[in-house]
This record gives C-alpha cells, sequence and structure tokens, in this order.
C-alpha cells in the first residue's frame, strides 16, 4: 500500500489567523485537545500525557476541552481546534461528509461494543439471540448497528428480536433487573456487573465487525502546515500509554480520577480490571502495534468498517481508508 510522508508546506505557513498561538519563550505552541462526552478515567493516558510533562517535551502546551463526538469533528475541520479524540464510528461519518480531517493515530486498536448477557440466558453467540429482547441506546447509535450485522451474520433479521431503546443511563441497570434478555453496549460495563455478582457473557462486537474507539483525529490543513506538532502529539501520547503499560496502572488512575475525573473515585478496583484485562492487552495493543508502534493502523480493517458502514447505509458512500487515516510514523516534521 502507498506510504505517504506530510512535509511543512510554506503555503499553509502563512495563512493568517489559521495558526494556534505560540506560548512562551521555548517555542512551545499551545494547541487544543477535545476529547468525545465528559472527563473519564479511561483517558488516562491523555491526562498522564500532561501531568507527567510529555506533551510539554514534545514543544505542546494542550488545553483539553469536551464536546460531542459530531462537534468535535466539524471544529477540528474548521481549524478550531487543533486535535480531536472522538470514537472511530463518527470520523468515518465525518469524512463521508466531506469534512477534511485525518486520523493520525488509531489509539484504539478495536471497537469496544459488545453484546452483554447474564450467563443464565443460555446466550452462545447471536443466533441464540432468537425472540429474545435486546436494548440499544438509540436506532442511530453504533450499537444498533453492530446488533444488525451480527444478526445478519447469523442467518437473522432484526425481526427476529425484540429491539428496544434504553438510555445510556439505564441500559446497564435494564440487564441487571432482567427486563431485557440482552444489551449492546460497551463491554467496559462488563467489569461493573462482575462487581456487584452478576455472571456475564459477551459477544464483542469486533469479532465481526471491526472498528475503533477513540482516535486521533486532525485537520488536513493543520496536518500540511504543522506534521512537528502533530508528530509531537502522537509521540507524547503514545509514551503516556507505555507508561500505563509497564506498571503504573494504579498511579495513572489516581492522575486521572484526582485531577480530571472525581466522580469516578471509589470504582479504582473496577477500573484497574478494566485496563489490565481490555486496555493493556487488547484496545491499546495488538500485533500490529508489537511491529509498527502504539498508533498504527490497520488500513484494512478500517476499510472494512468503511465498507460496512456503506452497506447498511451509516454513511451515503463508501471511500478509501488511506484518504482519511495516516500512520504515524508516516508524519515527518
Amino acid at each position: 500500500m502507498k506510504r505517504r510522508t506530510f512535509l511543512a508546506s510554506g503555503a499553509f505557513a502563512t495563512a493568517a489567523g489559521f495558526f494556534p498561538r505560540i506560548a512562551g519563550a521555548q517555542s512551545t505552541e499551545a494547541v487544543t485537545l477535545q476529547i468525545d462526552g465528559a472527563a473519564v478515567p479511561f483517558y488516562a493516558p491523555i491526562y498522564v500525557a500532561q501531568e507527567k510533562g510529555l506533551f510539554a517535551k514534545n514543544g505542546l502546551e494542550v488545553r483539553i476541552v469536551y464536546a460531542a463526538a459530531a462537534d468535535i469533528m466539524r471544529n477540528v475541520a474548521a481549524g478550531n481546534v487543533q486535535f480531536g479524540f472522538p470514537n472511530g464510528d463518527a470520523v468515518i461519518a465525518a469524512k463521508a461528509n466531506g469534512l477534511p480531517t485525518k486520523v493520525v493515530h488509531t489509539t484504539y486498536q478495536r471497537g469496544i461494543g459488545a453484546t452483554l448477557f447474564k450467563t443464565s440466558k443460555n446466550i452462545k453467540s447471536f443466533a441464540d439471540l432468537k425472540g429474545k429482547t435486546v436494548a440499544v441506546t438509540s436506532l442511530g447509535s453504533p450499537n444498533y448497528l453492530q446488533l444488525q450485522v451480527g444478526l445478519k451474520q447469523a442467518g437473522l433479521k432484526l425481526d427476529d428480536v425484540n429491539v428496544e431503546v434504553i438510555a445510556t443511563g439505564a441500559i446497564v441497570q435494564a440487564l441487571q433487573a432482567d427486563k431485557v434478555d440482552a444489551i449492546v453496549f460497551s463491554e467496559l460495563r462488563r467489569y461493573n456487573l462482575e462487581a456487584e455478582g452478576v455472571q456475564v457473557g459477551m459477544i464483542s462486537s469486533n469479532d465481526f465487525l471491526p472498528s475503533f474507539g477513540n482516535v486521533v483525529v486532525t485537520g488536513d490543513r493543520y496536518l500540511q502546515s504543522n506534521p512537528k506538532a502533530v508528530s509531537g502529539f502522537n509521540t507524547a501520547l503514545s509514551e503516556a500509554i507505555q507508561w500505563v503499560i509497564d506498571g503504573h496502572v494504579d498511579e495513572a488512575l489516581a492522575i486521572a480520577i484526582d485531577k480530571h475525573a472525581q466522580t469516578w473515585k471509589g470504582q479504582e478496583a473496577v477500573l484497574k480490571r478494566a485496563f489490565t484485562d481490555s486496555f493493556i492487552p487488547s484496545i491499546w495493543q495488538s500485533s500490529l502495534t508489537k511491529q509498527k508502534g502504539i498508533g498504527a493502523a490497520d488500513l484494512s480493517a478500517w476499510q472494512k468498517n468503511i465498507d460496512i458502514l456503506a452497506e447498511y447505509k451509516v454513511i451515503e458512500k463508501g471511500f478509501k481508508a488511506e484518504d482519511l487515516v495516516i500512520q504515524p510514523s508516516d508524519i515527518k516534521a
């Protein structure tokens, strides 16, 4: 597959009003990172990079703000913020709508969507969902698409199950109270349920629908004119992830909770299990990252994700993954 290198563009370098301000006498560049949703401990590597000075070491002063994924993509494309950290589905949708953005760090190597159910329901595969009640958070959500694809691959249709829409804040409780037989939601909620004594089974959506959780995005113009800043951001984030992997989960969670997500205090044990059982072995790392480094992109998996979203009319038409996704190693300052 053709590799591309992005070099600084003199034309863009003179574009008035486009560059973020330069802070301080040491030419540290001030940038804004807009993260999907709200502050949660799962974003710990970003908080570590900030608190441990890894962004500063790479020449960046990073301001963190939060927004919905669609707003992040619009702001990144317009140059209102330099970096975004939305989920992969939102990025693909934005690209399909013509927003000039790039994925520059595939932080989550896979999606974290999953079908969760109590083991007492005797569900082993999607075929066992026939006639059962399955909850999703909305009919436009990624988890609704995951349900459709999973059923189709099992030879079933939506009419073969009873679909209920339950709000994000209540869907786990619905499963726990046996109001539904299964939910299509985040695999991370399994740890909360098991901590409360619920025996939970799980089918990972990524097994049949490759997708990606949070990834780093930037605008096409910013990438072309500021490759050093983009490369520095990626380096800092990868170093922070590696630091957590190398035995600092407890400290990373303390930073995340004490500095950014105080409402999660008291849930450290559940979070630690999510980090050690999901994030470290298979969300941040993969066979690809062991070869090419943290943040590397599996373009074939991205392409399959795009093609399925087009097939199910989530996006109007597909496009080439290489038009959206960049390997971090291809960004040269």
